[in-house]
């Protein structure tokens, strides 16, 4: 605010002066002058009661009034609060007088007589310096008030923030990047040098280099091990910090949370990773649940899913698990291996048993005793293999291909295939007995599809892994390639996403990976959804969809859908079911309930009488 030589004359004045005339002559002067409203009071008493009743500009008092002192009332204005400037005028100056008067906090005295030009300047200067010092108090209080705005954002965002000097002293650090960093308030880290563990170290290396050369380091994406052991993925980026006029005095790095979002409230014990599986789905706790409790009982286990779900992955997570896990953990994959060979293969073989055994063979019984055999896609074994793999489950031996005598083995078979076994089973591909013996318990695996919620934490996961590998400078995937990752099918599940990030690291040459670098059959169904028609109004009832058919279903590629309607859409194909509802909604029953109670949704509304006869229209 710039200050003006001129005063406002519209100021509030009190004159306190126990003769009349004087308070007459002093009130005649300010008021030709312009200067009003003017009160006056003959008494200290008289004054106190006009300053509790209205707020002053200027007080002008005589230093000696009648039974009392005006330094008296100047002192019982300063105990009351009030900053206006008081002159005060003496008739014998001296300076015990203008010592005291000073102490009280007098702007000035003037001496009798009291002229007019002497009384007009001083009270001129005493209203430019009242303007003067409410400018000054307002100014206090407007950046106080910008400042506790600044901290209040600052405190509460939720994207951590560290500004630091041109020598790495951390100068500001919120909230959220004391707890990403582990931040220990009894004994904090002044310097960013001294912060070296992960996101720290990232950090460091952003700081130094926007130092050195004094550029923006692009948002780029990194992972960090959270305290309970889960995957948070961080999008980092350092700016050069720099005031008002354009001068360099550090860096400003900001950090964004960019894994998917915490299950609802309540939900306890929810991992995002786990043994290198990634997700934290509903259906994706439940396996980690599974693998957790099966791996520490020493039994067999079929592992069940779709090609590319992560059935080996899940093997090696059964065998982390177990008290076999120091032990070895042999893998086999039968599909890969010709019939006749896998059972030299497994079993082993001695010298001479057939032709082209040169020596003997330990097989890969052998080789897993004491810890774990894995035998993937069992499902393609042939009917002597099912036969000699039952015996051995049976009674824990075998006989090596050439061998009179049996070998006794301690291990713990883990099988897995992508088949339906059962189908396998009536069409008599597949021993029944067998079958049984394997699926002492069955881990199966959810389909891609099924964990949809799931493909950003995956793609960013497998950016980061390619992106480091061959050293490209990628920050992220473009909205519009997310979506189209999340609406595709996904027939080779997990497997098939990572080759297709790979393939989108390759082709990418700038720094966010676009729908351009996708497979033709992710681009293609990513257009059909940009082209689609709108769907058929509810005031069209010939053209329904068939019963059990969502207007998400039928419609992929609507951009929005509120959460009542998809609860309510999921209900009426659930007929009414909540555990089944809340299944494909891939949440906890209990989650269902509290949203179903939050949008006022009744659960007896949509039960399978009702259902029927109210068909789903588009």
């Amino acid at each position: 605010m710039q200050h003006s030589e001129t005063v406002d004359k519209n100021a509030s004045i009190l004159i306190v002066d126990d003769e009349a005339s004087i308070r007459l002559t002093f009130e005649m002067f300010l008021a030709r002058e312009g200067y009003g409203p003017i009160t006056t009071a003959a008494t200290i008493e008289e004054a106190l009661l006009a300053i509790h009743e209205q707020d002053f500009d200027l007080i002008i008092s005589d230093i000696v009034l009648e039974g009392a002192r005006g330094t008296d009332l100047l002192r019982k204005i300063r105990e009351t609060g009030i900053q206006c400037p008081v002159v005060m005028i003496t008739g014998f100056p001296n300076l015990d007088s203008a010592a005291e008067a000073v102490r009280y906090g007098a702007f000035d005295y003037i001496s009798k007589p009291v002229n007019k030009e002497t009384l007009l300047r001083f009270v001129r200067q005493a209203l430019q310096h009242w303007e003067l010092e409410k400018e000054r108090k307002a100014l206090i209080k407007e950046n106080e008030k910008y400042k506790r705005y600044l901290e209040a954002i600052f405190s509460s965002v939720r994207d951590a923030i560290i500004t630091i000097d041109n020598d790495m002293n951390i100068i500001q650090i919120n909230n959220t990047a004391k707890n990403w960093l582990g931040y220990n308030e009894a004994k904090p880290p002044t310097n960013l040098k001294s912060i070296t563990e992960g996101m720290g170290q990232t950090c460091l290396q952003d700081a130094l280099q926007v130092l050195k050369n004094r550029k923006e380091v692009r948002e780029h994406q990194i992972e960090c091990r959270k305290a309970d052991g889960n995957i948070r993925i961080i999008s980092l980026n350092a700016s050069p910090l720099q005031d008002g006029q354009d001068e360099f005095s550090g860096v400003v790095i900001v950090a964004r949370d960019i894994t998917l979002p915490e299950p609802d409230e309540g939900s306890v014990g929810i991992r995002n990773q786990f043994h290198g599986y990634v997700g934290s789905s509903q259906v994706m706790q439940n396996v980690y649940k599974m693998i957790e409790n099966v791996g520490k009982v020493d039994t067999a286990v079929l592992i069940t899913g779709e090609s590319g779900t992560g059935k080996e992955l899940a093997a090696e997570a059964l065998h982390a698990e177990s008290p076999r896990r120091d032990m070895s953990l042999i893998k086999v994959d039968c599909a890969a291996i010709p019939e006749d060979l896998l059972e030299s293969e497994l079993f082993g073989h001695k010298k001479g048993a057939f032709t082209g055994a040169d020596r003997d063979r330990p097989g890969q019984l052998i080789q897993a005793d004491h810890g774990t055999l894995f035998l993937d896609e069992i499902g393609d074994i042939s009917p002597r293999m099912q036969l000699r793999l039952l015996r051995f489950l049976q009674e824990k031996t075998f006989t090596p291909v050439g061998q009179d005598t049996p070998t006794k083995v301690d291990v713990r078979v883990i099988a897995a295939t992508n088949v339906n076994l059962i189908e396998k089973v009536r069409a008599g591909n597949f021993r029944e007995d067998l079958y049984y013996r394997l699926k002492v318990v069955e881990i199966n695996l959810p389909p891609l599809r099924d964990r949809k919620g799931g493909i950003p934490i995956l793609s960013y996961h497998f950016l980061s892994l390619f992106r480091d590998q061959l050293k490209r400078k990628i920050h992220g995937i473009s909205d519009q390639a997310m979506n189209a990752l999340s609406r595709y099918s996904w027939p080779g599940n997990v497997r098939e996403l990572r080759h297709v990030i790979e393939r989108a690291c390759v082709l990418c040459e700038g720094p966010t990976i676009s729908l351009e670098h996708f497979p033709e059959e992710i681009r293609s169904q990513q257009m059909l959804q940009n082209t689609i028609p709108a769907l058929t109004p509810p005031d069209h009832p010939s053209e329904q969809l068939p019963q059990g058919t969502s207007a998400v279903d039928a419609n992929p590629l609507s951009p929005y859908i509120s959460e009542k309607d998809e609860l309510i859409d999921a209900l009426k194909r659930a007929r009414g079911n909540k555990s089944k509802a809340a299944r494909m909604l891939n949440v906890d029953r209990s989650t269902l309930y509290r949203k179903m109670q939050r949008h006022a949704i009744q659960p007896d509304e949509f039960m399978e009488h009702h259902v029927q006869n109210t068909p789903t229209e588009i």
